[in-house]
């Protein structure tokens, strides 16, 4: 049984080895005092980078459920997601609509989900981004 808490921080990240190419995902999954609860990675075909973004938070969100139905606090070192998400830029690639549609879908089973963006120097984000290139890397992409 998955440990229930509070309050989650996902950490996520994709990568694409050419826009579109390879692709992969990862996310970090951890309680409020940052206690590793789950990482992941995972191969998801081809796309792009941005699509990859997304797909990574869609996937965190749903395992996310399995610990947590409060408060989420999102972290990323893309730009373009946190402010596509927070509603600073308008969604304009086609590609990416129904996947942000579907994050909105899921941010609904929580009671909060904030968007937060950390430079790649930060450690966290640089776990994440090198398990998302470690998989695309064990696959030789």
């Amino acid at each position: 049984m998955p440990k229930r808490v509070e309050k989650i921080r996902i950490v996520t990240d994709g990568a694409s080895r050419g826009n579109p190419g390879p692709a992969a995902i990862a996310y970090g999954i951890y309680d409020e005092n940052w206690n590793r609860l789950r990482e992941n990675k995972e191969y998801i075909g081809s796309a792009t980078s941005n699509e990859a973004e997304y797909r990574a938070l869609i996937e965190a969100l749903d395992c996310a459920t399995e610990h947590c139905r409060q408060e989420i606090e999102h972290y990323s070192d893309s730009e373009l997601v946190i402010k596509h998400l927070s509603g600073e830029y308008r969604v304009k690639a086609k590609n990416l609509k129904p996947l942000i549609e579907e994050v909105f879908n899921k941010r609904q089973y929580f009671n909060s989900v904030t968007h937060k963006h950390l430079p790649r120097s930060n450690p966290r984000i640089q776990r994440i981004d090198n398990l998302v290139n470690q998989e695309l890397d064990d696959l030789g992409y």
